[in-house]
């Protein structure tokens, strides 16, 4: 149990004893630099149970922890706000308690029921950009973050390899291919089929244009233009099974696949299980059917079948076509409830998709509850903002995107710059500095993208996310490689058992041990709110208060060679601690800098 829990059942035995009343939950915040204090208990909020003036309350609740709390040296209140003072003892005990535990904060699985968590889910008709990457780095790290908390994880995607916008890389790459592969041209498969892509629109846009100068309207033109055409009689020949037309489709997506793998491996990231919609797209089609049965779906005259969800505050949705043939939604049903078969342990299911798909998965979580699946209430929407970039809006079909590829090497050119202008690689090999660009240049683009509330839109600054000072990657992994240097040259035993019960701390060294020990509940929070940025901003501040501790306090200077130990140890902790902060994020830390 750690402090704040303790506080919490006192305080609330404080206010049965004194007057009579039943405390829900207690309000706890940091105490402000100019009170004397560790940790401030909010009186307001308890006036909703006991009457009166909240100093007085303050210093009745005070008076009892006082005499009921060992660790409790003193208090004042300010206006609504008591400030508990606690003794060097309690952070000794603590820091003993967590000094050399090299997972400090994790936890083992400690639930039967484990969560997937699908992020990615790229369409095989370009490679991946800025946007794809948000998504990828959210839904690792959340599942990274989920995992760390105690729950078993699988890591999943869903690859969106059909429909009418792979037929037209197809078609193109027919029309004005001359056979080009990856290896003819030395591009990744996933490029050259989205320039492909970027062919065909522009083809496309010609014709519209023709059309228009002979007399038809844009929407007619748009509908009309040949080339379309032959995507759609394209798109209907796959669905038939054509055999050329499905043998084109296996070799250009397995040039993609090839692409996003090399991709994937560049950022970090990986997965446990692949889904592929050209495998499940008929999946929901049998339960529509069941639902049929139950009520939970409506045939209309024209054969077409929905889900009615006016008494639930949304529409009706359209599950089946009058045709017969399967929408999203149906795919949706069908591939949700296939991963529970495949994972039976599964107990819930978070989707990494912007916000422009905020309704469509309302809809598909409602309809599963309807259907009468239990872990359809533990279905979450991991909705996020999109990226921008200073230059505005990226668009795929006319090829203004980010690429990933080029991003992660842009990253990793910037922080080669910046490096050699602070001039501290002297002695290490081109392999060694290559490697550490890499690092760096990573950790900037994913912490700049992951300390922002998911929520929010980005917009993205590639020289500014790397910056060796501020609220950034570099400054954070340039704080561990200075922790690892003390290290080095300290000289002091990793197992060193340390009796420090009658040091007297430093007040740098006591909020270093108080923002260590909120690390634990720091992760059950982001985990619960699916918030990398939590983790973020925690391991922003740990680094912050260590640096004020390196500035005011001698650590291998030390009066004492107990102190000195001590201030190492510590120093270590911090490290260890950033260090799994940021495996949470899918960050490296270097060892030197």
């Amino acid at each position: 149990m750690n402090l704040q829990q303790t506080l919490e059942l006192q305080v609330k035995a404080a206010i049965k004893a004194l007057f009579q009343a039943e405390l829900q939950s207690v309000e706890f915040q940091a105490t402000r630099k100019e009170f004397t204090g560790d940790i401030t208990i909010v009186v307001f909020p308890m006036l909703r149970v006991v009457k009166g003036n909240p100093v007085v309350i303050g210093e009745q609740v005070g008076q009892y922890l006082l005499d009921n709390v060992d660790d409790v040296l003193g208090f004042n209140v300010v206006k609504g706000f008591l400030n508990i003072e606690i003794s060097d003892r309690y952070y000794h005990s603590f820091f003993q308690s967590i000094n050399n535990t090299l997972n400090y904060g994790f936890l083992e699985a400690n639930d039967d029921k484990a969560v997937m968590v699908e992020y990615s889910s790229p369409n095989t008709n370009k490679p991946l950009h800025l946007g794809h990457v948000r998504n990828v780095l959210l839904g690792y790290s959340v599942a990274e973050i989920i995992k760390a908390s105690g729950k078993k994880v699988y890591k999943t995607q869903i690859i969106n390899d059909r429909g009418i916008h792979i037929c037209k890389s197809m078609l193109a790459w027919q029309r004005f291919g001359n056979e080009e592969t990856p290896e003819s041209t030395g591009l990744k498969g996933d490029k050259l089929v989205g320039n492909y892509y970027v062919k065909f629109d522009k083809a496309y846009k010609i014709e519209i244009a023709q059309l228009i100068a002979q007399g038809l309207s844009e929407d007619e033109a748009k509908k009309k233009a040949p080339i379309l055409l032959a995507a759609q009689e394209m798109l209907i020949k796959w669905e038939a099974g054509d055999e050329a037309v499905v043998s084109l489709w296996k070799e250009m997506n397995g040039w993609v696949y090839k692409g996003f793998e090399e991709t994937y491996k560049n950022i970090g990231v990986d997965f446990d299980k692949y889904y592929y919609e050209s495998d499940t797209y008929l999946l929901g089609k049998e339960f529509v059917s069941e639902g049929l049965k139950t009520g939970v779906f409506i045939q209309k005259e024209d054969g077409s079948v929905w889900c009615d969800l006016t008494d639930d505050g949304l529409d009706e949705k359209i599950v089946l076509r009058s045709d017969g043939t399967a929408v999203y939604m149906t795919q949706d049903i069908g591939t949700a409830i296939q991963r529970i078969k495949d994972y039976p342990d599964v107990g819930g299911m978070v989707y990494t998709v912007g916000n422009e798909q905020d309704y469509h998965f309302k809809v598909l979580f409602l309809i599963l509850k309807k259907l009468g699946f239990d872990w359809a209430k533990h279905l979450f929407h991991l909705s996020y903002g999109m990226v921008d970039l200073p230059s505005g809006k990226m668009k795929s079909r006319e090829g203004i995107v980010v690429d990933a590829d080029d991003l992660i090497q842009e990253m990793a050119d910037t922080a080669e710059e910046i490096s050699k202008e602070l001039g501290k690689l002297e002695d290490y090999s081109e392999d060694e500095k290559k490697a550490l660009y890499k690092t760096i240049g990573l950790g900037a683009l994913k912490y700049y993208i992951l300390k922002v509330d998911p929520k929010k839109r980005i917009l993205f600054d590639p020289k500014e996310s790397i910056d060796f000072q501020g609220n950034t990657g570099p400054f954070i992994q340039y704080t561990y490689a200075r922790i690892q240097s003390i290290l080095r040259k300290a000289d002091v035993s990793r197992n060193l058992s340390l009796n420090t019960a009658d040091l007297i701390l430093h007040e740098k060294e006591k909020q270093l041990l108080k923002q260590l020990e909120n690390f634990p509940e720091i992760i059950q929070n982001a985990a619960a709110q699916h918030s990398p940025a939590l983790i973020a901003n925690y391991t922003y501040d740990l680094v912050k208060d260590f640096n004020s501790f390196y500035q005011n306090v001698s650590i291998l200077g030390a009066d004492s060679a107990l102190e000195k130990a001590f201030r190492v140890a510590l120093s270590q902790t911090v490290g260890q601690t950033i260090k799994n902060a940021f495996k949470m994020l899918g960050i490296e830390v270097p060892e030197r800098m």
